[in-house]
């Protein structure tokens, strides 16, 4: 794994317009931490003495989740990672987020907001990789949450 992902690239903000996401969209989040966070971009927000990446993540959560609530999204789930089941097994992630918000115009405008853009420098220095997929509801047939064989679709006998 030599390749790391920490921000959006202006092509991927394209394209998660163009799907054009309507109603909720989730974002899910799997993030690896540095031992110790890198504030060398963000010497205004770096504290006096060295932190691990997990302390900062928490500061950019701290940070962020004012901005995140008044802009109508939360986070549906926070919990700890580890190594795949199924995927590459050199790959762990220590935490795993799935971010919601009510509109593709909500995210946006969190994103995008000054206060909360302020922070994230946090989150850059907290982070080794990250990977973040939005995802939407899917609006097929034949899929509940039950999985009863009723739910399979039709095929020939």
């Amino acid at each position: 794994m030599s390749e790391s992902y920490i921000d959006a690239t202006d092509e991927s903000a394209v394209q998660l317009f163009s799907r054009n996401i309507t109603g909720d969209i989730v974002m899910l989040n799997l993030l690896r931490f540095r031992e110790v966070a890198d504030y060398a971009a963000f010497p205004d927000l770096a504290p006096e003495q060295p932190i691990s990446g997990r302390a900062a993540f928490q500061k950019y959560i701290d940070h962020t989740l004012p901005f995140l609530h008044d802009s109508g999204g939360g986070i549906d789930f926070l919990g700890k990672g580890g190594k795949f089941f199924v995927g590459p097994q050199d790959e762990r992630w220590d935490l795993v987020m799935l971010i919601r918000q009510d509109s593709l115009n909500s995210f946006i405008a969190f994103a995008t907001n000054e206060a909360y853009l302020a922070g994230v420098g946090h989150r850059t220095a907290s982070l080794e990789d990250s990977r973040l997929l939005p995802l939407e509801q899917h609006q097929g047939q034949n899929i509940t949450s039950h999985g009863s064989a009723d739910d399979q679709p039709a095929g020939p006998a």
